[in-house]
C-alpha cells in the first residue's frame, strides 16, 4: 500500500509559469516532481495546496505525494532534495500522513501577503509591486473591510475559470506601512483565480481617490470582474501561510 507524505517549501516564482505544470513551460510543480522522482527512483506526482500564477512567490507552501517504497529512516530527503532543486525552490520538512490527508481539500485557510514599496528600490523589483504615487490607506482599509460583509467574489475572479462556486469566507483584510513599505494581509477559506491581486488592483483606485468606499462596495455587489480595477502585478504577492486541521497528520 502506499503512503502518503507532505512536504513545505518555499519558492521564489519569477523565473516559473506558476505553481501548476504546464505545457512548454516551467512550473514549480514540474521541478519538484522531476528532482523526487530523481532521488527516489519510482514515478512521483505532487498534489500542492493551489495554484499560484506566472512570478508569484510562495514563503510557505504545502504538497503531498504517495510513495510505494518507504523513505528509509536513515535517507536525509530535505538535504538531497535541497541540494538538488534550483536556488529559488527551498524544502524546510518532510513527514509521513494519514493517506487521507490532502494538501489542497484539507486546507481550512490561507494567507496572502501582498508587498509595495512607495519609493523605487533596484533591490526589491522581483519580490515588491513599485508604487510611488501617493495613498489614502485609511480609505483601502476602510474599503478592505468591506470585504467581511460578502462571500461571493465573482468581481474580483479570473473569468471562465472551472470552480463550482465563487463563494470564499475572508477572515481577514487590512493594510500596514512600515517605512516605505505597503504591506496588505488577507486570509481566507478560499482563493479565487487571480482573486488577490484584483481586490489589491482595484483597492489601489481606493487609494488614488478614483474610488470611494461605497463605489468599492458596489463592485463586489455586481458581481462582475469587469467591474473591478486591473489586477496588480504578480512580483509582489506571496503566500505565507497555509492552515489545516492538526489531527489529519495523525497515523491511523
Amino acid at each position: 500500500m502506499a503512503q502518503r507524505y507532505f512536504l513545505q517549501c518555499s519558492y521564489k516564482g519569477t523565473r516559473y509559469h506558476g505553481w501548476q505544470i504546464q505545457p512548454n513551460a516551467v512550473s514549480v510543480q514540474g521541478v519538484m516532481e522531476n528532482a523526487l522522482t530523481t532521488l527516489l527512483r519510482e514515478p512521483v506526482a505532487v498534489v500542492g495546496a493551489g495554484r499560484t500564477d506566472t512570478g508569484v512567490h510562495a514563503s510557505f507552501y504545502m504538497l503531498h505525494f504517495d510513495l510505494t517504497n518507504p523513505i528509509p529512516p536513515n535517507y536525509d530527503l530535505i538535504y538531497k532534495l535541497n541540494s538538488f532543486l534550483p536556488e529559488d525552490i527551498a524544502v524546510q520538512k518532510v513527514w509521513l500522513v494519514n493517506n487521507e490527508a490532502h494538501a489542497r481539500f484539507s486546507a481550512t485557510s490561507r494567507t496572502y501577503h501582498y508587498f509595495i514599496s512607495t519609493e523605487k528600490n533596484p533591490f526589491t523589483t522581483e519580490t515588491c509591486f513599485q508604487y510611488t504615487l501617493p495613498l489614502d490607506m485609511d480609505a483601502m482599509n476602510k474599503a478592505a473591510q468591506t470585504l467581511f460583509d460578502y462571500n461571493d467574489f465573482t468581481s474580483f475572479s479570473r473569468l471562465h475559470t472551472d470552480v463550482k462556486t465563487n463563494n470564499c469566507k475572508i477572515f481577514k483584510a487590512e493594510w500596514k506601512r512600515k517605512g516605505a513599505s505597503l504591506l496588505f494581509v488577507i486570509k481566507a477559506d478560499r482563493f479565487l483565480r487571480n482573486m488577490v491581486r484584483a481586490i489589491v488592483g482595484t483597492l489601489l483606485e481606493v487609494g488614488r481617490g478614483k474610488l470611494t468606499v461605497e463605489e468599492f462596495r458596489q463592485i463586489i455587489s455586481k458581481q462582475d470582474r469587469v467591474a473591478a480595477g486591473a489586477s496588480a502585478p504578480a512580483q509582489g504577492l506571496f503566500l505565507v501561510d497555509i492552515e489545516y486541521p492538526k489531527d489529519i497528520f495523525s497515523i491511523d
